[in-house]
């Protein structure tokens, strides 16, 4: 997958580009600035905007990282494996830490 070319330009609608000292820029068709989103299998969006490009980009870029190394094996996470989400609910108004995270 990442010995060997490597085709871009697949996208119909969008293009995206990067420079290491900047990360992803999307693009619709018509040259307009876009977001990245991660949809989940119901079509529902549970993430979008320019955070999630930055998630996207660190992680291609431990991962070429890794493999660069000799440990190109290794999978890159954005959390640890097996454990949920926590989301903080709301945050207290005396100290300014969360008050509950749900699980």
């Amino acid at each position: 997958m990442c010995i060997g070319n490597i085709q871009i330009g697949s996208l119909d609608r969008a293009s995206m580009s990067a420079v290491i000292f900047e990360g992803l820029t999307i693009q619709t068709a018509e040259g307009k600035p876009a977001l990245l989103a991660i949809v989940d299998e119901d079509g529902n969006i549970i993430e979008t905007g320019e955070q999630v490009a930055k998630e996207a980009w660190n992680v291609a870029i431990a991962s070429y990282k890794n493999f660069l190394i000799g440990e190109g094996h290794m999978r890159i996470h954005t959390s640890p494996p097996g454990l949920k989400f926590l989301t903080i609910e709301k945050k207290s108004a005396k100290n300014g830490k969360p008050e509950k995270l749900a699980a």
